[in-house]
């Protein structure tokens, strides 16, 4: 922790004479976007691995529909499937995974008032009227909602509902594209259809973690989530 806080401090130095008393806020939009950058390949395996899982989804219906009643046999034979095509089912997961150490040294770091048994001078930055360490509730005993710590939040807000419609829509237009084939005779696969009405929507569930997180967690969370969005609509091009 002692580390990570002297590495924003550090950050927040060099950016001191570009953004004044927001140099910290800054030094952490910069930190997501160098962790972001370290996770980029990841990101583009995830990718190609996402693209080749779709292409298989015709053999694996074929699959299911062969092995309709050997529950076991249909996840042995797409198991194999998935190592002969050297397709991993989990690769997706593994840039958020990579984040989120990162996510959560933030969190605890804006959420500790003392550091390594010292006062934890991070508390006192600030972006804007908005203090780093503190929550979207605290700004309404701070000037309410069109306070300075409120109007903070409120296009942090507008930033992320904008961004979550961008990956909404990239998502539904991704899967339009590419429908999920039934699992045979024309039924379709139990389940994928709830999965599919949900999966648009997941961008915005974004505006709930920054609502609740410190401000400084909050500003990782928006750069990432806008990261991830633009790094979508280019790498599923």
């Amino acid at each position: 922790m002692s580390v990570f806080a002297s590495l924003v401090e550090r950050l927040a130095d060099l950016l001191q004479p570009l953004f004044g008393a927001s140099a910290a806020a800054a030094a952490i939009v910069l930190f997501t976007a160098l962790v972001r950058l370290l996770v980029h390949p990841l990101s583009r395996a995830a990718a190609r691995g996402q693209k080749a899982r779709a292409a298989l989804q015709p053999r694996i219906a074929e699959l299911r529909r062969e092995h309709a009643k050997n529950p076991e046999e249909l996840q042995r034979a797409v198991l194999e499937l998935h190592a002969e095509e050297k397709v991993s089912p989990l690769s997706g997961c593994l840039p958020s995974l990579c984040q989120m150490p990162a996510f959560f040294l933030l969190y605890h770091l804006f959420s500790s008032s003392t550091i390594g048994g010292e006062a934890n001078g991070l508390l006192s930055h600030r972006l804007l009227a908005a203090p780093l360490g503190g929550r979207w509730a605290d700004a309404f005993g701070d000037g309410g909602l069109t306070g300075g710590a409120g109007m903070v939040y409120l296009v942090l807000f507008a930033v992320v509902a904008g961004v979550a419609t961008f990956g909404y829509r990239l998502t539904r237009r991704r899967m339009a594209d590419r429908p999920v084939p039934p699992a045979g005779d024309g039924e379709a696969v139990p389940g994928v259809g709830a999965l599919t009405r949900v999966m648009p929507f997941m961008s915005f569930f974004t505006l709930v973690t920054v609502a609740v997180v410190p401000l400084a967690a909050a500003l990782y969370v928006v750069t990432s989530t806008t990261w991830s969005v633009v790094e979508r609509a280019v790498l599923h091009r």
